[in-house]
């Protein structure tokens, strides 16, 4: 599992594991609104609050919370599928639910990835051109609390300074998990 604050750099880590290693990425269920460039189903299964909630209602996720106003989760059926066949599946989870699926799969790996430094995090939000400045200060706040969170949350914590060094960073770590 990855998680990081809002703006890290999380896909872009995700791309980049992609070249490198083999893996089930899971699709995350969100409630909030697609970004220009998302695509359903592939960056996320965008859903209303009710259909996401019905979800709930019926156990439909491993794991799930709110963040910024939004619902995300992670399917459980389609994890579960491919954990049975034997396929590496990564996650793009937050704090809470990284706890929620670390407390059921004690063997699961959580990497959290940290900004080089706050303002660093918030030239990224800004850059991206499609967060609204309440959205900024928002998120910045939450990130400063993921951070702390993440010393005791998070196996492992890395700092995305360059995309390809950290990609093999976390490549190095889920070798290491796997065992000789």
């Amino acid at each position: 599992m990855i998680s990081g604050p809002s703006g890290v750099g999380k896909s872009s880590v995700v791309h980049a594991l992609a070249d490198r290693m083999t893996f089930h990425f899971s699709v995350s269920w969100t409630t909030r609104e697609r970004r220009p460039g998302e695509r359903d189903g592939i960056d996320y299964v965008f859903v209303d609050r009710k259909r996401f909630e019905d979800g709930i209602a019926e156990a439909g996720f491993l794991e799930w919370a709110e963040y910024s106003g939004h619902l995300y989760g992670t399917p459980r059926a389609a994890v579960l599928a491919h954990l049975d066949a034997g396929e590496h599946v990564l996650l793009d989870i937050e704090n809470d639910g990284a706890g929620q699926v670390k407390k059921a799969y004690s063997d699961a790996v959580l990497v959290f990835i940290l900004p080089p430094s706050l303002e660093e995090l918030e030239r990224r939000l800004r850059d991206r051109g499609d967060t609204a400045e309440e959205d900024i200060q928002k998120r910045l706040g939450i990130a400063a609390s993921q951070m702390q969170e993440a010393e005791l949350k998070f196996d492992h914590r890395v700092v995305n300074s360059e995309v390809g060094a950290v990609a093999d960073e976390i490549v190095s770590i889920l070798h290491s998990a796997d065992g000789p």
